[in-house]
């Protein structure tokens, strides 16, 4: 494995969206090294991951840095191999709406839109465009175990989150479930914090997936703060 090779080319990558000089400095440290080995050796052992490593950054390479106004967070990827596209809760891979995504798409219609349907499109880049970013708090997961490499991205999210914290104060948060709520104390600089279910929970009980009206509030903030309209 060229491990510099692979950190110049995911470097690369980020660098069109402005996200490069955000993750230089930890791309280039030893705690990336150790994510990147980490993997590698996972998948030396027969344990596959999902999303393959030229998609683990596509959140931020769809969400231009500067025009960054809200952050979801969600927990991990699609675990079933071949869905998950790094960007959280789409699946332009397969096309194939899963569960999570069908609730949060079904909950733009219901309550943005009153009952329409607008879009059933499974890839959310057409939101990360518009300065939404669709962040999980591990990138990567070994296919078929749901919550298996939390603690091979925790650096990588404590660092990501410590730099929005600090440098981009009053974005929207959405921590969608247990997991990603666990975060929360670390962007202290905004005012803008929900607290939702996580999709999947409507799942377990057949219903549709109450957002507590998040949508709506998110675009209200938007419009009211910089005049820009989410196009959901």
């Amino acid at each position: 494995m060229e491990l510099e090779e692979i950190k110049q080319k995911m470097f690369n990558k980020l660098e069109p969206s402005g996200w490069g000089r955000v993750f230089k400095s930890f791309i280039f440290s030893s705690d990336f090294d150790d994510i990147i080995t980490r993997l590698y050796t996972l998948s030396q052992e027969g344990k596959r991951f999902t999303p393959p490593l030229k998609q683990v950054f596509r959140a931020f390479e769809e969400c231009p840095y500067d025009k960054l106004q809200v952050v979801f967070i969600g927990q991990d990827p699609y675990a079933q191999l071949g869905v998950a596209d790094g960007i959280s809760f789409s699946c332009s891979n397969t096309g194939k709406a899963q569960p999570s995504i069908r609730f949060i798409l079904e909950e733009v219609n219901r309550t943005v839109y009153n009952g329409h349907t607008v879009s059933e499109d499974v890839d959310l880049s057409r939101w990360s465009n518009q300065g939404i970013l669709m962040l999980n708090t591990a990138l990567t997961v070994e296919v078929d175990k749901i919550g298996s490499h939390y603690d091979i991205w925790r650096k990588f999210t404590a660092y990501l989150l410590d730099w929005l914290n600090s440098y981009n104060p009053g974005l929207i948060y959405v921590y969608m479930g247990k997991k990603a709520e666990e975060w929360s104390e670390l962007t202290t600089s905004t005012e803008y914090k929900f607290m939702v279910k996580h999709p999947a929970s409507a799942a377990y009980n057949g219903s549709k997936w109450d957002s507590d009206n998040v949508f709506n509030k998110i675009s209200s903030i938007v419009t009211n703060t910089t005049g820009n309209i989410i196009t959901w």
